[in-house]
């Protein structure tokens, strides 16, 4: 639990954890206040002690009393909730901006140069902007060592930023309730010394030395996974929300287009058709809609290596 951590991972560590302290201890003692009154009460007023009922009557005074200072107690616990949330939505002109993609059921970070991690590498002590976008349903990224939650919502451009002030690593998850697989959309954030990250964000040679070892068959297994291909498409021909890859390269295939029901063969014209326009061609028994478009997500070589893998699963 972060709530009491001494810790400050982000710059919106203090002012929410001050909110959400005054907020509870306002809680806890009119729980305490309220309950030894009632005790009191029960044991003075009961039925031995005054065995014959009294009506009381009102008073003005008691009813200023207990309408001003509650009045007064959410007012300062409001203050303190806008003092904590205000500057979370005006992030810095300079903060360096990361893309999230969210969609059933996985989180991946897209960087500017066209890095694509499933980590959140980010570095420490400069304001990061990340621009959320939803591929499918509501998603919230929350990371709370952070103390920073946002929703996001197909077709709504989203945001929240941070200065994470702690070198480490760091919990970040889906608080949104968004299928079956919910729970698998867990993630990390690495918080990077400055000099550091930007050596990792400028280095491409580590990538091109993968690249070079890493067959197209294992690199198309990894973007796959990746890009939650396999949360919705199973290896061992049992039905998900779409078709199996088990066999299907290779084999015909009965879809709907436009309505009207073929046959067609899963070639590599059809595998690159189903990932850039998925409801073009419908595979009888499943939904037109399940799956969204990965133009611009994806490379005409990482589509290749998807083709590569998709051919070994016979």
């Amino acid at each position: 639990m972060y709530i009491l951590a001494s810790t400050q991972a982000s710059n919106f560590v203090s002012g929410v954890d001050k909110a959400f302290i005054i907020i509870l201890a306002v809680c806890f003692f009119f729980l305490i206040a309220l309950t030894a009154v009632m005790i009191y009460f029960m044991f003075k007023y009961n039925k031995k002690k005054h065995p014959k009922a009294t009506q009381i009557k009102g008073s003005n005074t008691l009813e200023v009393v207990w309408t001003v200072i509650p009045t007064i107690l959410v007012l300062i616990m409001f203050y303190y909730g806008w003092a904590g949330w205000k500057p979370m939505r005006e992030a810095p002109e300079d903060s360096f901006e990361i893309t999230v993609n969210s969609r059933m059921w996985n989180f991946t970070f897209q960087y500017d140069n066209g890095r694509r991690t499933d980590t959140l590498f980010v570095p420490k002590d400069r304001p990061v902007k990340l621009n959320l976008r939803s591929m499918d349903v509501i998603h919230s990224v929350y990371i709370p060592a952070f103390r920073v939650k946002e929703d996001v919502v197909p077709g709504s451009d989203k945001f929240m930023w941070f200065t994470a002030q702690n070198e480490g690593i760091y919990e970040l998850f889906c608080t949104e309730y968004c299928g079956l697989q919910h729970s698998y959309m867990y993630n990390w954030v690495k918080v990077m010394p400055e000099e550091e990250f930007n050596t990792w964000y400028t280095d491409t040679t580590q990538q091109l030395a993968s690249a070079q070892v890493e067959s197209p068959t294992a690199a198309g297994k990894r973007i796959m996974t990746n890009i939650g291909c396999l949360a919705c498409h199973s290896l061992d021909g049992s039905r998900l929300v779409g078709p199996s890859f088990k066999g299907l390269y290779g084999h015909e295939a009965t879809v709907k287009t436009g309505g009207e029901t073929r046959t067609v063969m899963v070639d590599d014209e059809y595998i690159k058709r189903s990932i850039f326009d998925p409801n073009a061609d419908v595979v009888e028994g499943f939904n037109k809609g399940l799956m969204v478009s990965y133009e611009g997500q994806l490379t005409e070589t990482e589509v290749e290596q998807i083709i590569e893998y998709l051919k070994t699963l016979k």
